[in-house]
């Protein structure tokens, strides 16, 4: 496929770690059992894929939740997590978004230990797997290679510092992460709320091959002069 060799030609030039955002992460030894997955909408496969989009949730607003205090992002026995890779979406060119394209393979326990500091969500990588990345590839390790090579060549805003600004609004969250990634323009990154303003993803959008691209307006999000604020529960 053509854009995964684009991929293959822009990871060797990216550089810098991958910074937090597992401020500290272990992988249990024992793996839950992976839940059957239903999927939530029709199978679409889409002829032409015009982008991607690589979202990251906000995990101590995540974990506000008390059914997931006992999770490994959530309960600190595994770790710490700031902003977590929620997944990596392919895009139609035209038309609505490919998602379902096959039912399986079901990711391995090792692919899931390979994986679980970027996704703490043994669960949630299967399904972004099965959902999202058949649309990409057949093969789930490429799929998983191309998020994570995208994941660390993102840098993220000191969120915990960040909440604590007087008057934060959603522009001040962009600027950061401006900042941290200069080859970005504040178009290519949707800033996603709750109703009541909390903070819950960014989402970063990106070409057909996989350099930073401006996002439609359905993945803007919350507008520059809204205000923000970010639960920091760590």
């Amino acid at each position: 496929m053509r854009a995964l060799a684009a991929l293959g030609l822009l990871a060797a030039t990216l550089s810098g770690p991958a910074l937090a955002q597992a401020y500290q992460c272990a992988v249990p030894r024992t793996l839950p059992q992976l839940r059957p997955i239903t999927p939530d909408g029709p199978v679409r496969r889409s002829a032409a894929i015009g982008g991607y989009l690589l979202a990251a949730s906000w995990s101590p607003e995540f974990c506000r939740r008390p059914q997931d205090a006992g999770t490994m992002q959530c309960s600190g026995r595994n770790g710490r997590f700031g902003f977590v890779l929620h997944g990596l979406w392919p895009q139609a060119a035209k038309g609505a978004d490919p998602q379902w394209c096959a039912t399986g393979p079901r990711l391995s326990p090792e692919q899931l230990r390979r994986n679980l500091c970027m996704t703490p969500v043994p669960w949630l990588l299967d399904r972004e797997w099965l959902k999202h990345g058949t649309c990409l590839t057949r093969d789930p390790d490429k799929y998983l290679k191309v998020s994570g090579i995208l994941w660390r060549s993102l840098r993220w805003p000191d969120a915990d510092r960040l909440s604590r600004k007087p008057d934060l609004t959603v522009a001040d969250l962009r600027s950061e992460f401006l900042l941290a990634n200069p080859g970005f323009r504040r178009d290519q990154v949707g800033v996603f709320t709750s109703r009541t303003g909390w903070l819950r993803e960014v989402r970063i959008c990106y070409g057909r091959r996989f350099r930073p691209s401006r996002c439609e307006r359905r993945e803007w999000g919350a507008a520059d002069a809204a205000p923000l604020k970010i639960w920091r529960g760590l």
